[in-house]
């Protein structure tokens, strides 16, 4: 009988909320989920353990993990409320660091299983086709700078210059 996720979760007091309806979905059916992981460094930290866990248990509970690496946002740098841009790596350099993290993946997540494979995905292969005159008609339109300066990193960043 296959074990039920939220209950697995909850035992192991890695639950805290959960929206209604979800545990009866994963009861009724596979499902997908992913986990997104930062590719600047060729190692995941001990700080990705917890999410890396509750792939692996949600796969033995027999619906289907996947592991979103972010190569185009790798590429882009992301603050991340430092005062400071993140180095930019190089396609060459996040591709080495995908490798190295998709071999650590593979101690715990099985992606031969036959059923319920595991996969790696990478927003890279959907966002280099992007161009920026696109980008800016379908997206930019959409982020103002009051949206902007209603964020505590940027507003942070141009008070300091």
């Amino acid at each position: 009988m296959k074990k039920n996720f939220v209950e697995e979760l909850r035992w192991r007091g890695m639950l805290h909320d959960i929206m209604p309806g979800t545990e009866e979905l994963l009861n009724k059916e596979v499902v997908k989920a992913y986990i997104g992981f930062d590719p600047t460094a060729d190692s995941l930290g001990v700080g990705n353990l917890v999410q890396i866990m509750t792939l692996l248990h949600f796969q033995q509970c027999g619906h289907k993990p996947i592991a979103l690496i972010g190569g185009a946002t790798g590429m882009v740098g992301d603050p991340s409320g430092k005062s400071e841009e993140r180095n930019l790596l190089n396609e060459e350099t996040l591709q080495h660091n995908l490798a190295c993290q998709k071999k650590q993946l593979e101690k715990f997540l099985d992606f031969d299983n036959q059923t319920n494979p595991a996969e790696i995905v990478n927003n890279y292969d959907w966002f280099k086709e992007i161009n920026f005159l696109t980008f800016i008609r379908d997206v930019g339109k959409y982020i103002t700078v009051n949206y902007m300066m209603a964020k505590e990193s940027v507003r942070k960043r141009i008070e300091e210059k």
